[in-house]
């Protein structure tokens, strides 16, 4: 199992690489200038030059990119050229809540997506099946800002001051007290990356209320990502839900499972016991990618929903060409995707005991 992890590690640095290679000069050759975007279209050439200098942009891009790789090597994102602030402090304030949103959103679409799918595979060609695939085929093709916008109004507008009214935008609501861990658990003294680790932990308030038992704040920042999730959810649910079907059809026609059925078994024990376990490889490789996908894909989400998260915070670094902001959320969602098919492929052996990892 190390050498496997080692080698699939080492493979994967060469990914890495090439991600951060091709962003890095895109993110160079598009249209726009990052002094004009910080100090304003109608700055001197002057304070241009001296800002480039400043920032190393003078420089040809495989010496800036040798560069950001050292940075990178230390652990440095670099600083962005809009905010004057470390890229790391940027990440630990917004990352928790994409963190939050993309975690919450996944757990729907997994808790919602697979029995759908098995109750689709189970009842196939039923109306229970026609049903679930048309509700399938509709979460994926509406955009997620057409249903974020549609949720917002139902909830917000049309059942307003009911008792399931959601809030249509922001974190909390305003009054509510969120203390960081290290307050609570007395580590003010704490510095350097167990501090951060700490901050990164109390920015993600549902976490926060859970270990320091603050309901109140659990349960108010549930309700104001209640909308966001089922919004950024919906797609990875109906893709969750297909693939369960089909993976699961395949393995009920299996002779092992005509087997079980012959012994006299009853029907649900068939399909939960000895099928939907063998079924599971694909539906694990499925939510690994989308988990990855919904880290990078909360743009749009956060956008409409108004939250600060990487999505929003990305979005403005584009608009702004703040390039050292592009290039540390690209190294963070590189890292997230190779860290997560790591997790599925070490998976397959407790799902499979077929599939040995050597």
């Amino acid at each position: 199992m190390t050498r496997f992890i080692v080698r699939r590690i080492l493979v994967s640095l060469p990914v890495l690489f090439g991600v951060l290679f091709a962003v890095f000069a895109l993110a160079r050759v598009i249209p726009g200038n990052p002094c004009t975007a910080a100090l304003g279209e109608r700055t001197s050439p002057a304070r241009c030059a001296d800002f480039n200098a400043r920032h190393g942009l003078d420089k040809s891009i495989p010496e800036q990119f040798a560069v950001y790789l050292g940075e990178v090597a230390q652990g440095d994102l670099g600083t962005s050229t809009k905010l004057g602030r470390p890229v790391g402090d940027i990440l630990i304030e917004r990352l928790p809540l994409t963190v939050e949103l993309a975690v919450l959103a996944l757990l729907l679409a997994i808790l919602i997506g697979v029995p759908l799918g098995v109750l689709s595979a189970a009842r196939r060609n039923s109306p229970i099946d026609v049903g679930t695939m048309v509700v399938a085929n509709l979460g994926v093709s509406v955009p997620i800002f057409v249903l974020g916008l549609l949720l917002a109004y139902l909830f917000a507008v049309t059942l307003k001051d009911t008792p399931i009214s959601l809030p249509p935008s922001g974190r909390l609501s305003p009054g509510t007290i969120v203390r960081p861990l290290a307050d609570v658990w007395g580590l003010e003294s704490l510095s350097g990356p167990p501090r951060a680790v700490l901050d990164f932990l109390s920015g993600m308030y549902t976490f926060n209320g859970l270990v320091t038992t603050n309901w109140s704040l659990l349960g108010d920042a549930l309700r104001h990502l209640i909308l966001p999730a089922v919004a950024l959810g919906t797609i990875p649910l109906a893709i969750i839900a297909r693939i369960t079907r089909s993976s699961l059809l395949d393995v009920l026609g299996q002779d092992f499972v005509r087997t079980a059925r012959a012994k006299g078994l009853r029907e649900r024990r068939v399909v939960l016991r000895h099928g939907l376990g063998n079924a599971m490889l694909p539906v694990v490789t499925i939510i690994g990618l989308q988990l990855g996908g919904l880290l990078s894909g909360a743009v749009l989400t956060e956008t409409i929903f108004r939250l600060g998260g990487v999505g929003s915070a990305i979005f403005e670094a584009i608009a702004a060409r703040d390039y050292q902001i592009v290039q540390g959320f690209t190294v963070l969602v590189a890292v997230a995707f190779i860290t997560v098919n790591l997790l599925v492929d070490i998976s397959y052996a407790k799902l499979d005991p077929r599939v040995r990892l050597t």
